[in-house]
């Protein structure tokens, strides 16, 4: 085989390996974006933690707490908070609810996406229990009460872009699921 003929081969090797390597990477891309943005709460993404993340003691400081609902166009739900805004001390564990009726006469899964403003509070904000990790079918006609509980991070109040944010707004936005997922 000549030097020439070698080269190609590696090169074709080279090419090969590297857009198997890009397919990956495109399939890769919407988690690991979603990890990044969960880690960093960029854009708003809230942080997910236990009840051992909780402080023992609530900072000093106070914030408001605005909840917001939102739905998709052809989602044939009512969906609201059960309180539209909420006084919290920063770093105590809270519980607040939001109302889901499923207006048709069919059973209807959704799944609600969520984020929080300003983008500079979404790292601070820590969601314990949420109905927005798992998917939700309503029966016709059935109205629930779904729980979110959450606390603000103290670190918040060391941060230079975050500790003078006064309010936080928590909007989710349900989704209709077009194929529900299995209980396992």
């Amino acid at each position: 085989m000549t030097d020439l003929a070698a080269r190609n081969k590696r090169s074709a090797a080279f090419a090969a390996l590297m857009a198997l390597f890009m397919v990956a990477l495109g399939f890769a891309a919407v988690p690991l974006y979603r990890i990044f943005c969960q880690v960093t709460g960029f854009a708003g993404t809230t942080g997910r933690a236990t009840d051992a993340d909780v402080p023992w003691k609530p900072a000093a400081g106070t914030v408001m707490v605005r909840f917001d609902a939102n739905m998709s166009p052809g989602m044939p739900w009512h969906f609201r908070p059960e309180k539209s805004v909420e006084q919290v001390r920063v770093g105590e564990r809270l519980m607040a609810f939001y109302i889901a009726e499923n207006l048709s006469k069919r059973p209807i899964t959704g799944r609600a996406t969520y984020n929080v403003s300003p983008d500079q509070a979404g790292a601070y904000f820590k969601k314990i229990q949420c109905f927005c990790f798992t998917e939700q079918t309503l029966q016709p006609g059935e109205r629930v009460r779904m729980p979110v509980i959450y606390f603000v991070d103290p670190a918040m109040l060391k941060d230079a872009d975050a500790k003078d944010v006064q309010q936080i707004t928590l909007s989710y936005t349900f989704y209709p699921v077009d194929s529900p997922a299995k209980p396992r």
